[in-house]
């Protein structure tokens, strides 16, 4: 690991009953558009992305704020906890389940807070102009 990777990791935020499930939340330097199909869901200059450890490295996942939402959706009836972001509320568009939200994010991912993420395989994300 080099030096510059160990000092993100050190900001990282940590699973206090895990310290190897962590996170690291960046700014995403350049416009994010998010579309299913044609539609566009998000356009955002204001985007997260979050790289998190756990049981495996997973993808890195762009959140967008609430603000720059483009379509309107619905709540999903179902909710979920992670440890390091809290309790994750679902969204749908069209009857069909496409990403998810913080709502209330524990403390050490306040920046997450009504950020919408959405499922990679059911959307077409495009960084740039």
């Amino acid at each position: 690991m080099t030096a510059q990777q160990s000092a993100a990791f050190a900001n990282a935020a940590r699973n206090p009953n895990n310290p190897e499930h962590l996170m690291v939340i960046k700014p995403v330097p350049r416009r994010i558009r998010i579309y299913q199909g044609d539609t566009l869901l998000a356009d955002s200059t204001a985007a997260l992305r979050v790289l998190e450890i756990g049981k495996a490295f997973y993808d890195p996942v762009v959140y967008v704020p609430e603000a720059d939402l483009k379509s309107d959706f619905d709540p999903v009836e179902k909710s979920t906890h992670c440890p390091i972001k809290g309790d994750a509320s679902y969204a749908a568009l069209n009857g069909e389940e496409i990403g998810w939200v913080y709502k209330s994010p524990i403390e050490m991912a306040s920046q997450l807070k009504s950020h919408y993420a959405f499922w990679p395989a059911k959307v077409r994300l495009v960084e740039g102009d």
